[in-house]
């Protein structure tokens, strides 16, 4: 019995030690972009802060909404803007990134069934110390773009 609550009491304490990353991290504002009819993919966009001393980088994000979930960037190849998939999103100590409509973003494709306004998808974030954190992003209707901006 002895044996077991210590094994029981370094499992505690292993895996709050394995929180790492993710305890550091807040994220603002997630939410999905709300996809045309029979659109195969959409953006989920927030922001992610680091309130830790450490560097922290976002590594792989999941959900249950669509079959493959990928990290994305835009570039301006030539005049044109282009998706490209990125193998990390770094999140600098006392920093934040932003993940917004023409630039990072969790790119979610091949949606399982069309999204609704109001649903709520569930995001998990994974992070390179192996920790993740579970968000929850709203579908919103996208915004009227202004001068580049907008949702």
């Amino acid at each position: 019995m002895k044996q077991l609550s210590l094994f029981l009491a370094s499992l505690m304490l292993s895996t709050g030690v394995f929180a790492g990353a993710a305890d550091q991290i807040t994220v603002d504002d997630p939410y999905v972009r709300l996809a045309p009819p029979n659109a195969p993919a959409t953006g989920a966009f927030m922001v992610i802060k680091n309130s830790g001393s450490a560097d922290v980088k976002l590594i792989k994000a999941d959900n249950p909404a669509s079959k493959a979930t990928e990290l994305h960037t835009h570039i301006n190849d030539g005049g044109v803007m282009k998706m490209r998939p990125v193998a990390s999103i770094d999140i600098k100590a006392g920093g934040e990134a932003v993940l917004k409509p023409g630039g990072l973003h969790v790119m979610m494709i091949d949606l399982k069934a069309a999204l609704k306004e109001g649903d709520v998808v569930p995001i998990t974030l994974g992070f390179d110390d192996g920790s993740e954190k579970k968000i929850e992003a709203k579908v919103v209707r996208p915004m009227p773009m202004a001068h580049g901006q907008g949702h």
